[in-house]
């Protein structure tokens, strides 16, 4: 008996979502399940050394190119030659121009995701690498508020479609309970970037006036360069679908296609108003977009921001940016401790649900302690980063889970990180900067107070789904949520 499922039904969805096989392959007439057979192990393990590395590289170079000029408002202040200095903005303008970015990054991102199954991923991926490393270029060569901002604005544009693009991909080629711990690898290349962009910026800082270029000016040109050689290696060496992978045999292929005939997205299908619609009107997924936004905050004003606060942490000119690497690095380490564990255990939303409230008290600590307790601060500011960069991957691989029309992945996928914009944009306005020798207590308390509405979310969603998934089995349906 089939299960009714956010106005699904779940059999009649995966026979409309049917795809054509190539000539010669069968479709299995029952779900998948060979999990965890030798070949399917061997599949998997030679799908990832394809395609993790390479995407979790790809998010490093795109959040590197999105983040540096946090970097750049704080490189060599001390001489009056950072970003804000010789571009003559004040402190409010540099958060409009933040704040530009993250409007454009709304709205490009549904847009993106329906171009890159359009145009193929790795034409599309490689196009937008090429764009946004140009940009970042071209960011060194602003003089003015109003260039900074059309900049950042093109640049939002162009990386928009990258992060959700990248997590629609993975259904491409990974069933729901394999995609978390893939997306937290990418993901987590964020936090490698943070790290790697304080010890790059200390580096650079040491360039000031080489070839009559600022520090800032060389950072954004430096960082900017890797993205758009690596545009050309991403054209050729990204898969684009299973189907196509030429480095797969023809048993591999039928393989890939097998196990993902119900749980996976695929590289052909058309994508209809049905398929919107019926995403559109389904109102769970409207809490998964709230519980996103909730994490939106944390996200966006650590990774502009963490230059900032350790510069109001007693770390003067170059060392505040290399005091910025430890934070990420330890939020590395956590992010995939978690989301391995969310995987192996089945558990999202409690994992989210416990790492969002262990980062909301680092957030919470930290406001309370006096402006001059820097060394609780600083630890404090490890917890936070670890707490909220570590909940994230779990919620996108919960939210996708639970979505089971295939064609339409894309779509709910790209909208839960577009209902994020505006906790992003929320996020550039906390940190005020006549609030440095308080200890920044506003940032520290909205991040505190989202970070539980977070985990108060997770928690609701869980109890619904055990509800819902009790209705399903009291009528004999045989597909569950998962949570």
């Amino acid at each position: 008996m089939s299960a009714k499922m956010g106005g699904l039904n779940y059999h009649e969805d995966v026979e409309s979502n049917a795809e054509k096989l190539p000539e010669g392959f069968d479709r299995p007439a029952v779900p998948y399940t060979g999990q965890n057979s030798a070949a399917d192990k061997a599949l998997i393990w030679k799908q990832d050394l394809r395609i993790v590395p390479l995407s979790a590289f790809i998010y490093l170079l795109c959040y590197l190119d999105r983040s540096n000029i946090g970097n750049a408002k704080t490189l060599n202040s001390n001489k009056k030659n950072d970003l804000l200095d010789e571009t003559h903005m004040t402190n409010l303008q540099y958060t409009i121009a933040l704040m530009v970015f993250l409007i454009a990054y709304a709205v490009f991102e549904v847009p993106s995701n329906y171009m890159l199954k359009k145009m193929k991923p790795s034409v599309w991926i490689s196009f937008l690498m090429f764009s946004w490393g140009a940009l970042t270029m071209g960011l060194g060569g602003t003089r003015s508020f109003a260039s900074v901002t059309a900049v950042r604005f093109l640049l939002g544009a162009f990386e928009a479609g990258l992060f959700p693009g990248l997590v629609y991909y993975l259904t491409f080629w990974y069933r729901t309970e394999e995609r978390s711990i893939r997306v937290a690898l990418i993901l987590a290349s964020a936090t490698l970037a943070g790290a790697f962009g304080g010890a790059i910026a200390y580096g650079v800082g040491h360039m000031n006036g080489t070839s009559g270029l600022s520090a800032w000016r060389w950072l954004f040109i430096l960082e900017g360069l890797p993205s758009i050689l690596s545009s050309f290696l991403v054209f050729f060496l990204l898969p684009d679908f299973p189907e196509t992978a030429k480095w797969l045999s023809t048993s591999e292929k039928e393989l890939a296609i097998d196990r993902l005939r119900i749980e996976g997205s695929h590289g052909h299908s058309d994508f209809t108003w049905a398929d919107a619609k019926g995403t559109l009107t389904d109102w769970r997924l409207y809490a998964h977009y709230a519980v996103y936004f909730g994490i939106s905050c944390p996200f966006s004003s650590l990774s502009l921001f963490t230059p900032t606060i350790t510069a109001g942490l007693g770390f003067q000119n170059l060392q505040a940016q290399l005091m910025t690497v430890p934070p990420y690095a330890v939020a590395y380490v956590v992010t995939i401790l978690v989301s391995w564990s969310a995987d192996h255990f089945n558990a999202r939303a409690l994992h989210s649900a416990i790492f969002a409230t262990i980062g909301a008290l680092g957030f919470l600590v930290s406001a309370v302690l006096p402006p001059h307790a820097y060394a609780h601060r600083y630890g404090c500011l490890i917890v936070a980063a670890s707490g909220a960069f570590s909940c994230i991957p779990p919620l996108l691989g919960w939210l996708s889970s639970n979505l089971f029309s295939t064609a339409a992945v894309g779509l709910a996928i790209a909208m839960n990180i577009s209902f994020g914009a505006p906790g992003q944009i929320a996020g550039v306005w906390i940190y005020k900067a006549d609030e440095k020798a308080k200890g920044y207590p506003t940032g520290h308390w909205v991040n505190a107070g989202l970070l539980l509405f977070v985990a108060a979310g997770c928690l609701s969603l869980l109890l619904y789904y055990r509800m819902l998934n009790k209705k399903i089995r009291s009528q004999g349906g045989d597909r569950f949520y998962k949570y």
